[in-house]
């Protein structure tokens, strides 16, 4: 592996896993306060673009970034509506007060 790939494959596995612990700690603290569902639409139609524009010019580490940038925007998104879904079904406060 070349110097240049090293650095690519380092930058993309600190880029994913910086990503995938802010999801994860989305998911355990249970709410997506001020998280906004078109930040994930937007990631992932930027994702999918980058993720074909990589694999024609044959940049492997960006196709595998972009791959793994499009799944957690999915999974963001995901979490973001199971949340919404859920506050939904909870009552106001001033319903519980009544």
């Amino acid at each position: 592996m070349k110097g240049t790939e090293l650095i690519g494959w380092s930058s993309s596995f600190i880029l994913v896993l910086t990503i995938a612990k802010q999801i994860h700690k989305q998911w355990r603290e249970g709410k997506s306060e001020n998280v906004s569902k078109w930040l994930f639409i937007g990631q992932m139609a930027a994702s999918l673009g980058f993720l074909v524009y990589s694999w024609l010019v044959s940049n492997w580490v960006f196709v595998v970034t972009n791959f793994a940038m499009l799944l957690s925007a999915l999974i963001g998104l995901c979490i973001v509506i199971h949340h919404r879904k859920r506050e939904q079904g909870k009552p106001h406060l001033n319903e519980m007060e009544s």
